[in-house]
């Protein structure tokens, strides 16, 4: 049997975001991307305009982010900056998907992406060269 894939982030091991905590870290990172500061009533706009939330919804799970350390808020203005990456958080979420449904086995999961859907020329090239770099 495989063990499980060890942690190569800083992201904390007991840092679960849920899918209402990824909405508004998509919409830091892509603030954060374009060089914009981001303010506590920003993000309320942004969610409310979304995604359908209300105010007092967004600051909620806004200070959930924060009490788990995804997410800083400062003063003045309640600006919102995200304390983890989204490729920390794909790396953490790729883990716990591989060590709950795949036995710690990364194979067994591209086996199964690849196995439930016929890839393109382009594709099967891609993964090719994906595995030689691996290799290599």
């Amino acid at each position: 049997m495989n063990q499980p894939l060890k942690e190569t982030s800083e992201l904390k091991t007991e840092m679960k975001l849920y899918d209402s905590e990824l909405k508004i870290m998509e919409y830091l990172w892509q603030c954060t991307n374009a060089m914009q500061q981001v303010s506590a009533k920003d993000v309320a706009a942004e969610m409310a305009r979304t995604v359908g939330w209300s105010k007092t919804t967004t600051y909620t799970v806004l200070k959930k982010c924060v009490e788990k350390g995804a997410v800083e808020r400062q003063e003045p203005g309640f600006v919102c900056t995200p304390l983890v990456s989204m490729e920390q958080v794909q790396e953490y979420e790729t883990r716990e998907l591989i060590n709950k449904m795949y036995q710690g086995s990364a194979d067994l999961l591209v086996a199964s992406l690849i196995g439930q859907q016929k890839l393109s020329g382009d594709e099967i090239t891609r993964l090719k060269a994906l595995v030689s770099q691996l290799e290599g």
